[in-house]
């Protein structure tokens, strides 16, 4: 017996390799099939389930195709209706792979559909349960992400506590919990950085384990959260009723545009010209209007959460042999109409004489000068209110970048806007956004809240243990 957990770091998200005698399972698969194909094909194994634990909200699921293309049967639990075949399972049915069984358990709560898979090995044994977004190390899947559901957040949470009483906590404290994502995720609050551990660990360390009635876990886990990006409930439902094969949306996507025919597919389409470099490179120059959201970063995230429209047409501007990859993380989070790259990227619309901006940037201690000088400069911190409500400097305001397309209206573009975020990747983003919208002075704090502090000019608050990541 085989387990193989398959991370990816940008979307924090957890895929599963099962194998057994000849046969595989995968469990929650990102949108590209071929390196599941690929690592069954290195065992000779025939793939023979993808277990998907719930409609995941925040990417999509390769599920679709990886059946499509290997004949593999999608099993979801009890109470999914997908828009597509599929097996549903019953709570408590045994699917057998190869030499082990995998255990069917039905805990709703994250969703209603939610479902962990507990799996038996050779010698019977309960080996390890895989618990998608129900429970994570350190943390608990937020019941507020249901689409379309008659339940409240409150109602989600108690179905939850029961899932975990009667599901998952009576397994030995031995069983391997292999959730469905790590730290950074947006479905939980405040996930640990460790990707596996065992029961009995997180019977002792997981806060929300630690309550002892369902009213004290409810509010625990209430606690805390905050509106999910928008794309979240777009994502739930792709993978409920189904998607484009993402062999057609690389084909659509990876088209090599001169800067003349990228400059016309921009005017004629209406596209978003998406600049995927480094935030100090786009500083130095862009294309004017063209958005910055660096490749290096949580770029899928950000992408999802500031571009409200998944039908929204898509050029890129990106290093050279970086494009394939910018698709396909576009695709993971519903975003599949990307309609072209600039061939030869930045460089070659520069050779071409076209016109180039540039965002304005301050270093930290030029900043402090600055800032303790002028009772009238407008600084916005875009952290997180969690971040914010952390540590912050005093007298500068907080505007977080994940709701700046409802409270754009707050700015004025007469006025010249420092910004800072933690390190300066979401700062860049914030600069580029405003700079597209008419903001003609914008500038940018390098190096972020981390510089600043750093210098140790600047009056903080206090500093408080934040109670969510979110």
């Amino acid at each position: 017996m085989k387990v193989e957990q398959i991370y990816t770091g940008c979307l924090a998200e957890a895929a599963y390799y099962i194998e057994s005698d000849g046969e595989a399972a995968i469990i929650d698969p990102l949108r590209e099939s071929a390196p599941y194909i690929e690592r069954a094909k290195k065992d000779n194994a025939k793939i023979k389930y993808v277990l998907e634990t719930h409609f995941h909200a925040d990417f999509v699921s390769g599920h679709i195709d990886l059946s499509n293309k290997t004949g593999a049967t999608i099993v979801f639990g009890p109470t999914a209706e997908p828009g597509y075949a599929a097996h549903i399972a019953e709570d408590g049915e045994i699917l057998k792979l190869g030499k082990v069984k995998i255990k069917v358990l039905h805990t709703p709560g994250h969703t209603m559909e939610s479902t962990s898979f507990l799996l038996i090995d050779e010698n019977g044994i309960e080996n390890g349960v895989f618990t998608g977004d129900a429970l994570f190390i350190g943390d608990v899947g937020r019941p507020d992400l249901a689409v379309k559901s008659d339940l409240s957040q409150e109602d989600l949470a108690g179905h939850l506590y029961d899932s975990l009483q009667n599901k998952i906590l009576p397994l030995p404290d031995s069983v391997i919990i292999y959730p469905g994502h790590g730290a950074g995720s947006a479905c939980g609050k405040n996930m640990s950085k460790e990707t596996t551990d065992t029961l009995g660990n997180q019977r002792k360390f997981n806060y929300a384990l630690q309550a002892k009635t369902k009213e004290e876990f409810v509010a625990s886990v209430l606690d805390g959260l905050v509106a999910p990006p928008q794309y979240f409930p777009k994502n739930a439902v792709m993978n409920k009723m189904g998607y484009q094969s993402i062999d057609d949306v690389l084909d659509r996507g990876l088209q090599a545009l001169s800067p003349e025919a990228f400059e016309a597919a921009a005017e004629e389409t209406e596209a978003l010209m998406l600049d995927l470099r480094d935030p100090d490179k786009f500083a130095t120059g862009f294309i004017p209007n063209s958005i910055n959201i660096g490749l290096d970063g949580t770029f899928a995230t950000w992408v999802g959460t500031l571009i409200p429209d998944l039908q929204q047409k898509i050029l890129l501007i990106a290093e050279p042999g970086t494009e394939e990859e910018a698709v396909t993380r576009l695709s993971r989070v519903g975003y599949d109409h990307t309609i072209g790259f600039l061939d030869g990227g930045i460089d070659s619309w520069k050779k071409s004489g076209k016109d180039i901006d540039s965002i304005e940037t301050i270093d930290a201690n030029d900043f402090a000068k600055l800032f303790y000088s002028n009772e009238n400069l407008d600084v916005l911190d875009i952290r997180r209110k969690s971040e914010y409500d952390s540590e912050h400097i005093i007298g500068i305001e907080n505007f977080p970048l994940d709701f700046i397309n409802q409270h754009m209206a707050e700015l004025k573009n007469n006025k010249k806007y420092y910004l800072h975020c933690a390190g300066g990747y979401r700062s860049m983003i914030m600069a580029s956004i405003l700079k597209s919208r008419g903001f003609d002075e914008v500038v940018n704090i390098n190096g972020g809240f981390a510089a600043l502090k750093g210098t140790n000019k600047f009056d903080l608050t206090q500093y408080v243990e934040p109670k969510t990541m979110l």
